[in-house]
């Protein structure tokens, strides 16, 4: 990680990140491209597409 412990985000942030995570894998389920994800939660594709691997990898948690 780049920064301290958090990753340089305040614990609401982390907190905001992670729901998007578990939105971001609801709509993986439907079929919806991690790209269209990253366009509809404002991410960098690369984030989306991270998520998306993990999602593959290990689903949900």
């Amino acid at each position: 990680m780049r920064y301290g412990e958090g990753g340089g985000l305040t614990a609401e942030q982390r907190a905001k990140r992670e729901r998007l995570r578990f939105e971001a894998a609801d709509l993986f389920a439907q079929g919806v491209s991690a790209p269209e994800v990253a366009r509809r939660f404002r991410v960098s594709r690369m984030s989306a597409n991270r998520w998306y691997r993990a999602w593959q990898t290990g689903g949900v948690e």
